[in-house]
């Protein structure tokens, strides 16, 4: 059988940005559709489908690892959830605003990987070829 591919942070939130973006947005405070606008439930069951995991390596992705690090104490002591399993009457909810953030922070950090990987490239590239003519000028 074929082991599934673990997929990433970024995967994973951008994922949920995808899917519950409108959802997000289209919250009124006139008529609530959940217990707080920053506080999406999200459906771990379909997005764990379609990374074709278990749930619980979603599941344990937002909880342990991802709560455990973007997740916060104020300074008066108040907590600030990444995921909570439980925000007022909702379950499963991610804070939608410092998840988009902590996105925003991932798509950053790729971008300068990705840089960096670009130039050490063509650095490479660059070697090989003075490699070369200084060879062939012999």
């Amino acid at each position: 059988m074929e082991r599934p591919k673990i997929p990433t942070d970024l995967e994973i939130l951008r994922e949920i940005y995808d899917r519950h973006y409108q959802t997000y947005v289209s919250f009124s405070k006139e008529s609530p559709s959940r217990s707080a606008k920053i506080m999406v439930p999200i459906d771990i069951v379909e997005i764990a489908k379609h990374f074709k995991v278990d749930v619980d390596i979603i599941f344990g992705r937002l909880y342990y690892h991802l709560e455990e690090k973007f997740g916060f104490t104020r300074s008066d002591g108040s907590k600030v959830h990444f995921f909570a399993l439980k925000a007022g009457s909702d379950i499963e909810c991610v804070n939608f605003p410092l998840m988009a953030s902590v996105l925003a922070g991932l798509h950053e950090e790729r971008k300068k990987h990705l840089w960096a990987i670009l130039i050490a490239v063509g650095s490479l590239i660059i070697a090989i070829v003075s490699l070369i003519v200084s060879a062939l000028s012999k």
